[in-house]
């Protein structure tokens, strides 16, 4: 809590940029801890995930929201319309750009629009170029110098997610700049996120890291049951939907080696983020309409109707 005397302070910093180039990266780079899934994957975040830290007197609240591109299908427009909602409704937001990306001294196309649309809504942002350690200077500073000409930033910060360089910088910006206010959350806790969300989310990040091609965006997690025992363990059982009856011995794999080398990974991550033992057992359901499934939608709190 804020030292007598000090003004406490607190606010939603959105985060908001193109597929992959490392939202969920650096969410859990500022607030110290796994909350957001992260694969190499572009649309790996599906739903709007909070991230609180504490700087001094400021509670930070960030806010991952998924890649914004141009959707085709449904879950894509209503994964898009979360990242939008969840950029609107923050005090601050924080546009990140792959600063790798593209052709050389050239903003991408994804950056692009979001760039154009924050300009049509008058909206000012924060500019945060990543991965910095795989840029030359030179490149650095043209895209910077590009995307300062829109008048969209009020700030620019080179960082990298990964590795945390001018992370710290770009933190103590915002805790300094978010609106005075009381905190809104525990001191300690780090996410809103559910466990059994979490727990889901988790399997599914080792299920797009040991699966290739498209099959990952086919499928969705779901804890079903999580049951505590005296001991502190607890057991969780978990249905993965597939669209296909194919696609079912590629996530099973041969023998079950595949859906065995996910459920160990994603048993051994969730022990540490738990800090208990954990029985995890998976299943495998061919639903081919889940992605058109409202209640789906409503668990991932996107709009159906996006």
């Amino acid at each position: 809590m804020p030292e007598a005397g000090e003004t406490s302070r607190c606010g939603f910093v959105a985060l908001v940029g193109a597929p992959n180039v490392g939202k969920s990266t650096l969410m859990n780079n500022l607030v110290g801890a796994k909350v957001s899934i992260v694969t190499p994957k572009v649309q790996t975040t599906r739903t709007r995930v909070l991230g609180i830290c504490i700087r001094g007197a400021s509670q930070l609240v960030f806010v991952d929201t998924p890649g914004i591109f141009m959707p085709k299908r449904r879950l894509e427009r209503a994964m898009v319309s979360a990242a939008w909602r969840g950029a609107a409704d923050a005090d601050m937001a924080v546009v990140l750009v792959d600063a790798a990306q593209g052709r050389e001294g050239a903003v991408d196309t994804d950056t692009g629009r979001i760039v154009e649309r924050l300009k049509r809504g008058e909206r000012k942002a924060i500019l945060a170029l990543n991965k910095i350690d795989l840029v030359k200077r030179e490149r650095l500073l043209g895209l910077a110098e590009e995307l300062g000409r829109t008048g969209v930033f009020t700030d620019t910060f080179m960082i990298s997610a990964l590795t945390g360089d001018g992370v710290q910088d770009l933190s103590d910006f915002l805790a300094a700049n978010v609106p005075e206010g009381p905190w809104l959350f525990p001191e300690d806790q780090l996410s809103d996120m559910p466990e059994r969300l979490l727990a889901a989310e988790i399997t599914r990040e080792k299920l797009f890291l040991q699966l290739h091609q498209e099959l990952p965006y086919s499928l969705a997690v779901e804890t079903e049951s999580w049951e505590e025992f005296d001991d502190g363990s607890v057991k969780i059982n978990q249905i993965i939907y597939i669209q296909r009856d194919s696609q079912k011995a590629i996530v099973l794999g041969k023998g079950g080696r595949q859906i065995k080398a996910v459920g160990r990974a994603a048993r051994e991550e969730l022990e540490v983020l738990f800090g208990r033992r954990v029985h995890l057992f998976l299943h495998v359901k061919v639903r081919p309409d889940w992605i058109d499934d409202p209640e789906r939608y409503r668990d991932l709190g996107l709009d159906y109707n996006a």
